[in-house]
């Protein structure tokens, strides 16, 4: 066990064997932190948090950080538990359940990069990834080796299902369906994380079942009711039993279908088609303008013209 001199840690803590500890670490009362542990600088760990083994944090991370809701004492609030293996970088944040009986749990084996925000009662599989800045409401649900990309953002009680692949800067409001990947500019499903399932080693009846179950789910007519009850009737094991689970125990609804995009020639046909209709407008507005002429009529009180006729009009 090797503790920087310039680190506070409470007599009630409990430490594993070779842990260490930065220079200005923060470890709370009744916190436990597993073998191996590794606590850079800064890092805070907060009352009640269970770090397991062989992780490894670094600066500035808060771990077991009150839920940021209004009116929580300690006393209401429950319990952090972290597992494994993990990767926790520069400014984490994870925050202790919002019930005293509840916990916010991450697994094992995960990689949480900078600036990462984990709210109460959200819980966390193994190997997941979240990239800097992604966040995660409170009861966020992600499932195992999902990956979550920079700035994404999850609302509360969002799950995102196992093998998911979520693009930068996207915004969750809905449930997004195991082995699937979601655009981060739209923010909705884009197919099958394909490259994810290749390198997990799925088999290619895996990824047939997958595709048939994708068809059912966003290409055909049925409703709902319809799409939960036959992907539940025809897939009974594996992969299909998985997301059949997932599908019928949605309360927020799915992640819906992007809108085919076009293809780059299409859209430069359709740019040039836009113009060529541009030009023949204006060409069409300046004809007619000098078609248009407007006569002047000086007369009398009798109705003669008082200008001269046309031939003898001074010009300039």
């Amino acid at each position: 066990m090797n503790i920087h001199r310039l680190a506070l840690v409470d007599p009630s803590a409990k430490l594993g064997q070779d842990v260490q500890i930065g220079p200005f670490c923060v470890v709370e009362e009744d916190a436990c932190i597993g073998d191996g542990t590794i606590l850079e600088a800064r890092v805070t760990i907060k009352r009640g948090t269970i770090l397991g083994k062989n992780n490894h944090v670094f600066e500035g991370a808060t771990l077991g950080g009150l839920p940021q809701c209004v009116g929580l004492s300690e006393e209401d609030c429950g319990a952090t538990i972290i597992g494994d293996g993990n990767i926790i970088r520069e400014n984490v944040t994870i925050h202790r359940s919002m019930h005293a009986d509840g916990s916010t749990t991450v697994g094992d084996d995960c990689m949480l990069m900078a600036n990462v925000h984990i709210a109460h009662d959200c819980h966390v599989a193994d190997e997941v990834i979240m990239a800097n800045n992604a966040m995660l409401a409170g009861h966020v649900t992600v499932g195992r080796r999902a990956f979550v990309s920079g700035a994404a953002g999850a609302h509360q009680f969002v799950r995102i299902g196992a093998f998911a692949m979520v693009g930068g800067q996207a915004h969750l409001v809905r449930d997004v369906p195991p082995f699937v990947t979601v655009d981060g500019l739209s923010s909705q499903v884009v197919g099958l994380n394909l490259v994810g399932l290749r390198r997990a080693g799925f088999t290619s009846a895996d990824v047939k079942t997958l595709k048939n179950i994708y068809r059912i789910l966003y290409k055909s007519d049925l409703n709902w009711r319809e799409i939960v009850e036959k992907v539940e009737n025809e897939y009974t094991d594996g992969v299909g039993l998985e997301m059949a689970r997932f599908l019928a125990t949605t309360s927020r609804g799915v992640t819906t279908e992007r809108s085919a995009l076009p293809t780059v020639s299409a859209a430069r046909e359709n740019a040039r088609a836009n113009d060529q209709q541009t030009r023949e407008q204006k060409v069409s507005a300046k004809i007619e303008g000098e078609q248009e002429t407007i006569q002047l009529r000086v007369v009398d009180e009798n109705g003669a013209s008082l200008l001269p006729p046309p031939s003898k009009r001074r010009v300039g």
